[in-house]
């Protein structure tokens, strides 16, 4: 049962597992037109997956650089992602003190 901790199985499943989820809300919005749109999505998801990298780097023993890269786009898309909602909140504010 270590095994899959140790050689990195585990993460391939959560990966694996995240892109399921991602093509589920992708196609939930599409039909729907609810939900979140992929746009919004995506840079949460990169996120994610790039910690999940990472840990699976360390996990594995790959370089001390491909982890602080994985970390790197971590951090990135996670700026990214907060950016966007900044300023979808920004634009909602703005929005809701401008009474016509």
């Amino acid at each position: 049962m270590s095994n899959i901790y140790a050689d990195g199985r585990i993460i391939d499943a959560i990966l694996a597992l995240m892109l399921l989820e991602a093509a589920g809300f992708a196609l939930h919005h599409r039909r729907t037109g609810r939900g979140i749109a992929t746009a919004d999505l995506l840079p949460n998801l990169a996120a994610g997956v790039c910690l999940l990298l990472a840990l699976r780097a360390a996990l594995t023993g790959w370089s001390a650089v491909w982890i602080a890269l994985a970390l790197t786009g971590a951090l990135l898309a996670h700026t990214t992602d907060l950016r966007r909602r900044w300023r979808s909140r920004a634009d909602t504010a703005g929005r809701e003190r401008h009474w016509p």
